[in-house]
């Protein structure tokens, strides 16, 4: 039989003879754990059960260890044993399961059991492990395994804690003793089953009297009846709560609870004064804010939000009032224009009602209150007023220059009443047809009129103060132009009529139609006649149709495009005006062949074709040929002017380019290069008021005639070269080819030898030399780059 024994757990070991009956079914009457259940009486035995036919021998039990142990040695839990262990050794003892070897070690020998480590319930509440016992030898079970619990037992060592704080809640203003405001709960993490280390109590800290707090449910209540939020708005309230159901030596936590007093519409409003006074300009325009008036009221929100109105004043009509519903403010507007010379002041008398009324809190009222208010009107200097805005005026189109048309009127509504002068807004009468007179404000004509170019003209007339002129009124005067019978009819549009030759006599070929720029106030009468010359040809009639139109008709047949293409008829138009104008009109009549059904196919003088090419063709080859005759002309003129130039194309346009040479010379031993040394000692002296950049009227510093001219040989070496140089500039001066700038010239010409020991430029400006090229700026534009870099006597400057 086996056995457990745990401290604490076994309260006797007399209890172990009681329990001995149950073994068949496991200690403390539980059944059998898994693998052990009873067998069927015709099930096959276990082979197991067959060699080893024992009892049950393990003792079923439940643990208890105590968590947050703190001592220094293992916790001991409890002790497993077997009656098959006769304490010689053989029998070892095996623990599995969770936490089995990391927090729970079962001695292999004893069946002690230990817990190494400190546990904590609320991490884990129980772990569940199993238990054998084995043979040391073989490894084999001697015991069927069996599970067990171990429990970790509570203490208090979790204060409660506000899971949902800090809270924030409100309550409405003025409620009654009791009046719920919020409810809190603290949670305690320790075992509620189990003693009162869970079992919590409220109690309010902070907060008092205000607030009270019930210890059970953690519901807070008002304490003071009709709290004012005007007074003060806002509670900050700390809820403990304790555990041990608030016994010494329980753990406590604590939350904060902000209460807000909420607004209800117990503040009626009020007028801060009873009278108010404004002025305002009678100027003022209308829809303007005369004033802004507000009555206190100390709620919030819409227990705040009022209506105005007007309740009576002396200026019905003149102002409204309404709501700012920003500013709750009683906004005046002027209605009608403001007039001080006929009413100085005003007097209203303003109500402020609060829009939301409460009826729990009537009895606090009147939610409304009235105040007076004064608008006083202060005098402006204003512009002069016509007596008629607007005024309408007529005039014939041929009035003559100067007549009268008629006649405008203001004055200046201050109590100055200062003269006032008119005049025409030129802006409005830019031909300047009319005037008006400055003082009496008659308007005139100043030209002729004509109704068909502008029928009605609006002028401004403008009202000017004699005493202030920046005080100028307007008014309009519209003047009608009435008409007269002054333009003669003339034909709507330019008809084209045509004529088949093949026309019967009495066939209409038009109706024609008339228009006058006249507008007679009975309309228009048009009247229709060919003109006396020809109102008895052979050819054509007229009929008037008496509706403004008339038709023109043939009075024979068998016209002839070949004898006569076109006719042409006058027309002559009267109107019914008074006195009745005139005007004669040609219509032109073309013959044309037609076809049978009268559509015309060819009209007009009948064209003769000749022979042979067209003109068209003809002007096409001859311009052929001049273009061919110039391009040939172009051609052998450019051949003509074509010279050799003086320089290789690809080298023309040179200016400032860089030329580089890829030759080299024979260094110092060279002594047949040039001799710059001669070069730069020139002996003469040019003329400085002779012009460089023309050709040179001395070409050469010796004056040798064509005849007598040495050849180059016999001269000096340095002479040689200067006439050399002077001789190419003159040919390339003279030259019509040559480019219209500074160019380079290349010369393949050695004098007969040099004794310079280098041609090199790089020590040219090193040495100690006493050269002077000042003559170089003498020498025109061609060498002014020569002139800037030799010129100057300080060498240091060329590489400035």
């Amino acid at each position: 039989m086996m056995g457990w024994c745990c401290s604490g757990i076994c309260r006797a070991l007399a209890l172990l003879a009681l329990l001995l009956p149950l073994q068949e079914r496991g200690c403390w009457g539980l059944k059998p754990s898994s693998g052990d259940l009873e067998r069927s009486p015709h099930s096959d035995p276990d082979p197991w059960d067959v060699l080893h036919r024992h009892k049950r021998s393990w003792v079923w039990n439940q643990f208890f260890v105590l968590e947050e142990y703190t001592g220094n040695e293992p916790l001991y839990v409890g002790k497993l044993h077997s009656d098959v262990d006769k304490g010689d050794g053989k029998v070892k003892y095996v623990l599995s399961g969770e936490g089995a070897t990391s927090i729970f070690t079962i001695d292999e020998n004893t069946g002690d059991i230990h817990a190494t480590k400190r546990l904590d319930r609320e991490a884990q509440a129980y772990y569940t492990l199993q238990a054998q016992a084995v043979d040391r030898l073989t490894n084999l079970p001697v015991e069927p395994k069996s599970e067990f619990v171990v429990k970790v037992q509570d203490i208090n060592d979790n204060e409660p804690k506000f899971l949902d704080g800090p809270y924030l809640a409100g309550v409405p203003e003025m409620s009654p003793l009791g009046t719920m405001v919020v409810q809190v709960a603290a949670t305690d993490a320790d075992d509620p089953t189990y003693g009162n280390s869970a079992r919590v109590v409220y109690s309010i800290i902070h907060g008092q009297p205000y607030f009270s707090v019930e210890p059970k449910t953690g519901v807070i209540r008002t304490a003071l009846p009709n709290m004012d939020r005007e007074t003060r708005d806002q509670y900050v309230l700390v809820i403990q709560a304790k555990d041990m159901v608030g016994q010494m030596g329980g753990l406590s936590g604590t939350t904060s609870v902000t209460v807000t007093l909420t607004d209800v519409n117990d503040n009626p409003p009020r007028f801060t004064h009873k009278s108010y006074q404004y002025t305002v300009l009678e100027s003022l325009p209308v829809q303007s804010v005369v004033a802004r008036i507000k009555a206190a009221d100390a709620d919030i929100g819409s227990n705040a939000e009022m209506d105005y109105r007007i309740m009576d004043g002396d200026g019905p009509g003149m102002f409204n009032i309404t709501t700012d519903e920003d500013t709750q403010e009683g906004v005046i507007i002027l209605l009608k224009p403001l007039d001080f010379e006929t009413k100085s002041s005003f007097s209203l008398r303003i109500e402020a009602t609060n829009r939301n009324i409460d009826s729990n809190f009537l009895s606090l009222g009147p939610f409304s209150d009235t105040t007076s208010i004064r608008v006083t009107v202060e005098d402006v200097n204003e512009p002069p007023v016509f007596s008629a805005p607007l005024s309408k005026m007529v005039v014939s189109e041929d009035a003559k220059v100067g007549t009268s048309i008629g006649r405008v009127s203001a004055h200046d509504p201050d109590t100055s009443n200062s003269a006032i002068r008119y005049s025409i807004d030129r802006n409005t009468d830019l031909e300047r047809f009319f005037n008006v007179d400055a003082l009496s404000g008659v308007i005139s004509t100043a030209k002729p009129l004509d109704r068909e170019a502008n029928s009605v003209h609006n002028l401004t007339i403008l009202a000017i103060e004699s005493q202030d002129p920046t005080q100028i009124g307007k008014g309009i005067s519209l003047i009608t132009v009435l008409d007269i019978n002054d333009n003669a009819p003339v034909f709507a549009i330019d008809y084209e009529t045509l004529l088949c030759e093949n026309a019967l006599p009495g066939q209409v070929i038009q109706t024609v139609s008339a228009v006058d720029k006249d507008e007679p106030l009975s309309g228009h009468r048009f009247y229709f006649a060919l003109a006396a010359p020809v109102a008895g040809n052979l050819n054509f009639t007229l009929r008037d149709n008496k509706d403004n139109t008339a038709s023109i008709l043939t009075k024979r047949g068998g016209f002839r495009r070949r004898e006569q293409p076109v006719y042409r008829l006058p027309v002559l138009i009267v109107d019914s005006g008074s006195p009745a104008l005139s005007s004669t009109n040609t219509l032109s009549v073309r013959v044309c062949d037609c076809d049978s059904d009268g559509v015309a196919l060819s009209c007009g003088a009948v064209a003769y074709t000749a022979t042979g090419l067209s003109t068209g063709a003809l002007l096409a080859i001859l311009g052929c040929i001049i273009t061919l005759l110039v391009m040939v002309l172009l051609i052998v003129t450019m051949r003509r002017r074509r010279k050799e130039p003086l320089i290789l194309e690809e080298e023309r346009d040179i200016r400032e380019n860089i030329v580089r040479y890829d030759d080299e010379g024979g260094g110092e031993e060279d002594t047949e290069a040039f001799d710059m040394v001669t070069l730069r000692n020139l002996n003469v002296i040019r003329d400085p008021s002779v012009r460089r950049d023309v050709t040179p009227d001395t070409p050469t510093f010796f004056h040798y005639t064509s005849a007598t001219r040495p050849s180059y040989k016999s001269l000096p070496d340095n002479v040689v070269f200067r006439e050399f140089i002077w001789e190419r500039l003159k040919d390339a001066d003279v030259d019509p080819s040559a480019p219209p700038y500074d160019s380079l010239q290349t010369y393949a010409f050695e004098g007969s030898g040099s004794v310079a020991e280098s041609l090199s430029s790089l020590e040219s400006l090193s040495t100690d030399s006493d050269q002077n090229y000042d003559y170089l700026t003498n020498w025109g534009p061609r060498f002014k780059k020569l002139a800037d870099l030799y010129g100057n006597s300080d060498g240091t400057s060329v590489f400035s």
